[in-house]
């Protein structure tokens, strides 16, 4: 089996809030997001997507992906996409750095491998661990009243994990966190995510504003070595996020024990080869960690679900199910939320099968 051809789609993902806003006044109110097709010489089609959180949360933007693709794609006709460790190198041979760009290839060749072998993606990243797993909801910024109040709508839905954007004034921050912890329950778990919002004496601040309160502490600030002092400075459970970007980092980030939970997403790495290389060292070392991605439609949420629920249960504190936050679907098949869990589709590959009259006409195509 060969690389035939490679197409790439473009879609507009609008929000059912409309707006979503984190810390700095960021805002997006359509993610525009990008699907990759790998079809082989025997007629099968693998599907992947990219969809960066904007231009200004990572090193990554929604057209970099596409020129990042007609950099890289016309390079990989010709390919065997079976061989993922071997495809992964070639990738970093032909492109250096720009991991974003190679994730939706690299997730296609698992829905390739995964339908070759006639077996869901869950099944080779490692096997299934119980019948569904937990999701977190991203409570957009807004007044301490109006997110405590939105925490109970989705409360009302199932969750009963959120994560808070914060990482603005700290002192509104602090009231918005106390005013959605009043409104949970003592067993559902809040994080307060500053998304490197806040400076070092900001954090510390909050962090002591709250010190009574059940919260984890999220990426308070831009680097890794002020994040570090915040957490040598708090009592909190601490999950970094923006700062862990690969294997060295992550290691690192243990060797200090600058957290406590990690938050890992499939386009920071490269994709789901080398995202599951950073989750079977996070296994071996027994740290928890959030599996996800930037953001997406029905192709990222369901890679999203096979790596998550391919997680030993302990060790996955949450995950997304970023397909509910949008008002379009591109793919059938897709994993829905059930009372604010997830499960990984039962079908070989991805087990989705993308809507094409909803993608449209390629923007390009690579043979």
């Amino acid at each position: 089996m060969i690389i035939r051809e490679i197409r790439v789609y473009q879609v507009d993902l609008p929000l059912y809030e409309v707006t979503y806003k984190w810390s700095g006044g960021k805002s997006v109110t359509v993610f525009d997001s990008t699907v990759v097709a790998i079809e082989t010489d025997d007629g099968k089609v693998g599907w992947g997507e990219c969809c960066p959180l904007g231009p200004v949360y990572l090193p990554s933007y929604a057209l970099g992906v596409r020129a990042g693709l007609a950099e890289l794609a016309p390079q990989l006709i010709g390919e065997s996409p079976l061989d993922i460790d071997r495809f992964n190198r070639r990738m970093d041979q032909l492109l250096k750095g720009h991991p974003y760009v190679k994730s939706p290839l690299d997730v296609a060749c698992w829905d390739l491998l995964g339908q070759q072998a006639g077996l869901p993606v869950c099944t080779l990243l490692g096997g299934r661990y119980g019948d569904d797993f937990h999701l977190y909801r991203a409570i957009s910024q807004e007044t301490p009243e109006q997110m405590a109040a939105n925490v109970s709508g989705y409360r009302d839905q199932g969750y009963r994990r959120f994560q808070l954007k914060v990482g603005g004034d700290p002192d509104v921050d602090i009231e918005r966190i106390h005013a959605v912890r009043a409104a949970l329950q003592p067993t559902d778990r809040l994080v307060a995510d500053a998304n490197t919002g806040w400076t070092q004496h900001e954090a510390v601040r909050v962090c002591r504003a709250v010190k009574n309160l059940d919260v984890y502490i999220e990426q308070p600030c831009v680097t890794y070595e002020e994040c570090l002092a915040v957490r040598r400075q708090t009592d909190h459970p601490f999950v970094l996020d923006e700062n862990i970007d690969g294997l060295e980092m992550l290691l690192r980030a243990r060797r200090d024990l600058a957290m406590d939970v990690v938050n890992l997403k499939i386009s920071k790495f490269g994709g789901l080869t080398k995202i599951r290389q950073a989750r079977d060292l996070c296994v071996a070392m027994g740290i928890a960690m959030t599996l996800e991605d930037t953001w997406g439609g029905d192709i990222v949420t369901a890679a999203i679900s096979h790596l998550a629920h391919s997680t030993p249960t302990e060790l996955l504190f949450t995950s997304t199910d970023f397909n509910s936050y949008v008002t379009v679907s591109i793919a059938e098949g897709a994993p829905q939320r059930t009372n604010g869990r997830l499960a990984a589709p039962t079908a070989p590959g991805l087990g989705v099968t993308p809507r094409l009259d909803v993608l449209g006409k390629p923007v390009a195509v690579y043979s």
